[in-house]
């Protein structure tokens, strides 16, 4: 189908477009079982991801669901939604179009299911719910196409996995049905192709990019500081800006600096610009009304985080601001792509780094962006505790045979490796908590039947596993409401361990304004209006970004060989005092330097291995080191370095790095470590083996810490192989402390370890010091210092041991 049907090519006509060169591409492949569509932010792709299906709807002969669009994001469906209803109304086409979200009333979901629109727009957990009734086969009868989009993000987490199972059970029910993603962000198109098709062969139609973007680094009369990440010194080169253009997007990497570089630019906001705020932990109500008056035009800029990454149609937004280093170039690419959001219309876009490391990072980033070089990594394979879930929606459906459910489920694409040894582990847990648990009715959820089909084993249970579904886990929040009792105005959410550390009085920003906490009630913090110039700061759990790998390599590349007039001259001249006073980074070495400050000694590990790898190697050497004696006292992390103290000098590193001791003291760390409880409570939550919300009532967030405390302490000590303590590892592993960034770094290293003794801190870990985030360690430097201080006292005392 190539050529499009009168009613169509007039509007196109009328509307004084042309249909785009991937439109039609998609067009003519809409037979393909699966398509995934490269196209540039804004080039029409969405529309033509929905051509095929109104073109098929047109005659108005279709029965029940055609097509099924999915996203990563409520707003997008509604968008999409509003988007839609222009062609359809304008060429007065008998198409239904409805959405479907977890904030569509259960009335409008109950009749959705018998009387399904031509086309639904929803998300992954709403549509593993659908999938999850008797009456699924019905609802889903006349399927015919999937939209998948922004694909690429949904593959980065576990609600993508969640999502290719769901669509592995659609396919059985529908064996025809097309499979269409769509994204402007692939870094492995094959593997995304697998990801969507799964074993089924997919069409890649990678359209014509656009013209480059017009990007480049905001010029700043103050230099950025040496550390930090509030970027507080651009904020009046930011309004003028502002001023200058008439709708800016302001991206944060975290919901916190964003309320703080918010209430920063309004102080300073002289002309009362309209401004908003929004980010994932405001009340609904309040993102929507910040969307609406971003759609009518009303604001002339909206600080925001990846609440606002995907592709929303926002119409006049004509430039892009990324406050602090963007720490992936595919992340910042997609960013850019909210300005000019129009076909063969260049992306206007201001990178703002927050401190002099970041202005590297910050120009590394530009190159790969106009080189067109996307970061990712490759996927891992599907995790256990989503399938464990999907078992359980399975069996809520009706009976289920398990070979065929095995086969389903190996079709999927994260799944396509799946074994059978892994697959019945699943099944087993399911049927009985696992070999510690199983003494326990409440673990025990599936039967086999004598028909060898698998039930649930007791039917009520349906409700409460559909109540407990989904990937996302809750940060332990709690709601905010402005004012007492129910009629308090909502607005939003903040976590309930920084709630516990309120007292009346305290301030705090949330949603730009200053709150004063008045008490608790009923799960719900009350707070008031506060006059307050220096509040507290809500902590926003939300997503915190490491430097990719390959970011960190073209770090590396560009401070040797690279084009250092690229970097602004305050932080060029801090690079040349680094190769003066010490040397540079280098890709295929690990630079160390060692050196006294303040009476301590210090050591600086420059591994450029991102954040969370530099934590875990500050946590495994001061182990090491506490091991051998060396007082460590203390370390601090960044993105590109790891900052040690303590009483004695490191005359020789090269031990501290021995990966097979490095891994030893890992494991033993990882076992009896917070970190790995909590990534347990997540696990088992998405496995179904604790339950957040029951008919009554939502657990708090203390309330599940302690069940699943329980729970893990007890699989530690009689069942450490238990099925959710190896999701635990491998989770923790990959995610939580990302060890395999500390060997791929001492693989980049090769053992060349450079160790440079110097006399006094070298330029590049002075910004360190000033780094928040300081961790103690308790130990035989503890133990020194007290022994040291004693034997002082008794000496000024003239008292002798």
């Amino acid at each position: 189908m190539t050529q499009l049907p009168a009613a169509f090519d007039a509007w196109f006509h009328d509307k004084g477009w042309q249909i785009h060169p991937h439109q039609s591409a998609l067009l003519a492949r809409s037979a393909a079982p699966a398509t995934l569509l490269i196209a540039p932010t804004g080039g029409g792709k969405t529309l033509a991801g929905f051509l095929p299906t109104l073109i098929a709807l047109a005659d108005g002969t279709h029965q029940g669901m055609h097509t099924l669009y999915v996203s990563p994001l409520k707003a997008l469906a509604a968008d999409i939604k509003r988007n839609l209803s222009t062609p359809i109304a304008e060429m007065q086409l008998p198409i239904r179009v409805e959405d479907r979200t977890g904030d569509t009333a259960n009335s409008v979901k109950k009749r959705q299911r018998a009387d399904p629109p031509h086309i639904l727009l929803t998300t992954p957990e709403s549509l593993a719910l659908m999938t999850s009734y008797e009456d699924a086969a019905r609802t889903f009868a006349g399927l015919k196409r999937i939209v998948v989009d922004e694909i690429h993000a949904l593959a980065e987490s576990k609600r993508g996995d969640q999502l290719m199972l769901a669509l592995a059970r659609l396919q059985t029910i529908c064996p025809g049905l097309k499979r269409v993603g769509l994204s402007a962000t692939v870094d492995r198109p094959e593997d995304i192709a697998q990801f969507l098709a799964g074993a089924a062969p997919c069409e890649v139609i990678d359209a014509d990019p656009g013209p480059a973007p017009d990007i480049a680094m905001l010029r700043t009369e103050t230099p950025p500081p040496w550390s930090g990440g509030g970027a507080a010194y651009a904020i009046p080169a930011v309004l003028e800006e502002i001023r200058k253009h008439k709708t800016t997007l302001i991206f944060h990497n975290t919901r916190a600096q964003a309320e703080i570089f918010f209430h920063n630019l309004w102080l300073a906001n002289d002309d009362s610009l309209p401004i908003g705020i929004h980010h994932g932990s405001l009340d609904h109500a309040q993102r929507l009304k910040v969307e609406a008056a971003m759609v009518a035009g009303e604001l002339r800029a909206v600080v925001c985080t990846g609440s606002l990454d995907l592709g929303i149609d926002w119409g006049d937004v004509d430039l892009v601001i990324q406050i602090g280093a963007p720490k992936n170039v595919k992340r910042l690419v997609q960013r850019i792509g909210r300005a000019n959001h129009r076909y063969n219309a260049p992306s206007k876009a201001l990178l703002v780094p927050a401190n002099r490391f970041e202005v590297i990072e910050c120009v590394a980033a530009l190159q790969a962006v106009l080189a067109g070089k996307l970061d990712g990594s490759p996927r891992a394979d599907g995790p256990k505790d989503v399938l464990c879930q999907h078992i359980l929606l399975r069996a809520a459906a009706g009976p289920f045979d398990a070979d065929a459910l095995f086969d389903e489920m190996r079709s999927a694409g994260p799944y396509l490796g799946l074994s059978r040894a892994d697959f019945d582990a699943c099944l087993e847990f399911c049927a009985t908590g696992g070999y510690a648990l199983r003494a326990y009715d409440q673990w025990q959820r599936i039967r086999q039947g004598a028909d060898g089909l698998w039930h649930l084993r007791d039917p009520r249970s349906a409700a409460r596993i559909r109540m407990n579904a989904g990937t996302i886990q809750d940060s332990d929040l709690l709601k905010v409401r402005l004012g007492r009792g129910r009629g308090g105005r909502p607005l939003g959410e903040i976590e309930e361990s920084f709630a516990a550390s309120l007292t009346p009085g305290d301030t705090f920003l949330m949603g730009g304004q200053i709150v004063r906490y008045e008490g608790l009630r009923e799960l719900t913090v009350e707070v008031s209006r506060a006059a307050a110039k220096k509040p507290k700061v809500a902590t926003f759990m939300g997503t915190k970004f490491a430097t990719s790998t390959q970011l960190s390599a073209r770090i590396l590349a560009l401070l040797n060989g690279g084009d250092l007039t690229a970097l602004p001259p305050h932080t060029r001249d801090w690079v040349a005092l680094q190769q003066e006073v010490s040397c540079l980074p280098q890709a295929g070495r690990l630079l160390i330097e060692s050196f006294p400050h303040e009476g301590r000694a210090h050591l600086c590990v420059y591994g450029f291995a991102g954040r969370n790898a530099q934590q875990t190697l500050g946590l495994l050497l001061t182990k090491r080191m506490e091991d051998l004696g060396l007082a460590p006292m203390g370390f601090v992390a960044t993105d590109y370095a790891t900052l040690i103290w303590g009483l004695d000098a490191i005359t020789d590193p090269v031990p501290l790095f021995d990966m097979a001791l490095l891994r030893a003291g890992l494991d033993g760390w990882l076992a009896e470590n917070a970190l790995m409880k909590r990534s347990f409570r997540g696990v088992a939550t998405i496995a179904g083996l604790l339950e957040r919300r029951t008919a009554a009532q939502k657990k708090t967030g203390r309330q599940a810490t302690f069940s699943s405390d329980i729970l893990y302490d007890t699989l530690l000590r009689y069942d450490p192989d238990h099925l959710l303590m190896q999701i635990t590892r491998e989770e923790a592993m990959r995610g939580l402390v990302d060890f395999s960034r500390i060997e791929e770094m001492m693989q980049r290293a090769g053992g060349n370890i450079d160790h440079h003794p110097l006399e006094r801190v070298s330029p590049f870990a002075a910004p360190l010091f000033l780094e928040v985030g300081k961790v103690q360690v308790n130990g035989s430097a503890d133990e020194r210092l007290l022994a040291e201080e004693e034997a002082a006292l008794l000496t000024a005392a003239g008292i002798s041991e």
